[in-house]
């Protein structure tokens, strides 16, 4: 072949190669549809080793076609409260290291309760940053500007709540989001109701600091505030479509937080089934929030995006329990098998509901009951879009899970899980729900509470209902987790309480018997 010849053949392959590398490096999109309050068995398909009458009352077909697509986590836990899960995912850290330990919404108030016994600490109230010069935040690196930076469209939908009002926490667009479809400040909703202009008055004014904004276009429309959302999704979707680059897709779903409105595409539906009104109304935001779900994997199949698309479906805290007002059946026991439920640091306050499908990587239809934390999805995302060497202001407590949805290892094995809470969440009782600090080290878990120097010890897998205390029979089991438990509280300057009558500081619980 002549020289000619030959540059020519190769110039026109450079097309074919082109291709082909491009093909190679396309990354894959990923969206995180994260639900607000969410119950470990708020659902039709059963996290535990049996069904439950929540499994059996719920519908959630779309749940259950996504485990079929990938892997469930039995295991899978976050804080107790919203804005320090919110604040660990954005950040990768601890809560007991970036000091959100409560939830934000107003600039410099503490949404603290009160205690006689305890003076509570001060706390990372305005939330987090990504730079400095706000009093009580935490500054860090969001994994959605490592994303935007290397080439994601990235696309927030629904709930923020990781910085309060007037701060730059409170908008998503300062964390690296290029789109913002009603984040702000507000943990809650005035009302899922369009009737009620999701919470502004008939001049366009808000009536609540939980007013979403931005979904005028829908008011007086009878459109449920989760279908709302579900539609600005979409037409990000189509937007992203359009941008030939690969986007994260934040869903962060305002479901299912009180007031627990009736979406009445489902309302009757309970109703028929026995259920009370209020009980009804509960399982139509469960059933609203999944349809969401489906008409997102809908737009993905539609628009040939499936096969290059991970979801990750997960809880941000327990299912709500503690209120009367807005639940019928006995308090605390809305999350069985697990006692208690948002705002507790029993299992039903930290326990979620958690789902990944990875076309081609994550094996269709399996589970799996190793633990993880909320803090691990920051390196995992990052690492699913091929992210590996970059580096952030905060140290990054997080650990990837990849190793387990590819089922090459087991980054649970000798770890220790660690919530700190020496907070209390106002106008709310009930069991393990007060200042404490917990481990959770293999099948123990150890809770100690601040204000009586109490310490609590469950087997877990034998125990999930946290029934049998047996702190008693095992003091070296205690010793030993009381141990690591204020090492790593003390290694990442963790807040504690102080008691009252004297100024001085509680214990760490390696320092009381």
């Amino acid at each position: 072949m002549t020289m000619k010849k030959t540059l020519l053949f190769s110039l026109a392959m450079l097309p074919i190669v082109n291709g082909m590398a491009q093909e190679q490096e396309k990354k894959p999109n990923i969206i995180l549809f994260l639900v607000d309050d969410m119950g470990w068995q708020d659902t039709s398909l059963p996290f535990w080793n049996q069904k439950t009458m929540y499994n059996e009352r719920y519908e959630t077909p779309n749940m259950e076609r996504l485990a079929r697509q990938g892997m469930m986590f039995t295991q899978a836990y976050a804080c107790s409260i919203s804005s320090p899960t919110r604040c660990s995912l954005m950040t990768g850290c601890n809560a007991a290291r970036h000091r959100v330990t409560n939830w934000t919404l107003e600039k410099d108030k503490s949404t603290d309760g009160e205690t006689e016994v305890l003076n509570l600490p001060v706390w990372n109230i305005n939330g987090i940053a990504q730079v400095p010069g706000t009093e009580h935040t935490f500054v860090g690196t969001s994994f959605v500007e490592l994303l935007r930076e290397n080439g994601y469209h990235t696309i927030h939908c629904g709930k923020a709540h990781w910085g309060a009002i007037d701060t730059p926490g409170e908008n998503p667009c300062h964390f690296g989001f290029e789109t913002n479809i009603c984040g702000h400040a507000a943990g809650g909703l005035a009302t899922y109701l369009s009737e009620r202009n999701y919470g502004h008055d008939e001049k366009g004014n808000p009536t609540s600091l939980m007013a979403i904004p931005g979904l005028e276009h829908y008011w007086q429309t009878g459109t449920f505030a989760t279908e709302a959302l579900t539609q600005e999704a979409l037409k990000a979707l189509d937007k992203a479509k359009a941008y030939n680059q690969p986007f994260y897709l934040y869903m962060s779903h305002y479901a299912i937080h009180i007031p627990i409105d009736k979406d009445m595409r489902y309302y009757e539906k309970y109703k028929q089934k026995g259920l009370s009104d209020k009980e009804a109304a509960y399982a139509s935001l469960i059933e609203g929030m999944d349809k969401s779900l489906g008409d997102i994997m809908d737009w993905l199949e539609k628009n040939g995006e499936a096969d290059n698309t991970i979801i990750l479906f997960m809880g941000d805290n327990g299912g709500y329990a503690s209120g009367s007002g807005w639940r019928d059946e006995p308090l605390f026991t809305q999350n069985y098998p697990l006692t208690a439920g948002k705002g507790s640091a029993y299992e039903g306050g930290i326990r979620e509901p958690m789902i990944v499908a990875w076309p081609k990587v994550v094996k269709p239809g399996t589970r799996c009951d190793k633990y993880l934390m909320i803090e691990d999805y920051y390196p995992t995302i990052l690492e699913m879009a091929g992210i590996t060497d970059y580096q952030t202001p905060q140290p990054i407590d997080g650990v990837s899970f990849v190793p387990l949805l590819k089922q090459t290892g087991d980054p649970s094995e000798g770890r220790s899980l660690y919530w700190n809470f020496p907070n209390i969440w106002a106008g709310e009782h009930g069991p393990g729900i007060a200042a404490t600090c917990t481990i959770r080290q293999g099948d123990w878990k150890l809770i100690y509470f601040y204000e009586t120097g109490k310490k609590e010890l469950y087997n877990i897998p034998e125990d999930i209902s946290e029934k049998h205390d047996v702190a008693a029979s095992h003091p070296d089991i205690v010793k030993r987790l009381s141990a690591d438990l204020g090492t790593y509280l003390r290694s990442v300057d963790a807040q504690r309480p102080a008691f009252k009558a004297t100024g001085k500081a509680v214990p760490w619980p390696d320092e009381v018997e």
